[in-house]
């Protein structure tokens, strides 16, 4: 996807980027150069959902039987 920088130095994200990373007006944005040189354009305002594997770190808390940690682990809960 391709876009056009203004005398201003702004372009316009594509509709199909800001679906994908949620970004609607008024949302911060942040731009990272990588090892490769490359830019990356990523969500500065929003923190990430936790995955279920992260919730799951530390223990397993009081009360959970085997059954209950694999379901959780598998995300039929």
């Amino acid at each position: 996807m391709a876009t056009t920088v203004t005398a201003k130095g702004q372009v316009t994200i594509p509709k199909r980027v800001r679906d994908l990373l949620g970004i609607v007006p008024g949302s911060q944005v942040d731009f990272r150069r990588t090892a490769d040189g490359s830019v990356v354009l990523t969500r500065a305002d929003q923190e990430r959902p936790a995955s279920r594997f992260e919730k799951l770190r530390g223990h397993a808390g009081k009360g959970l039987d085997t059954d209950a940690i694999m379901a959780l682990t598998r995300g039929e809960t």
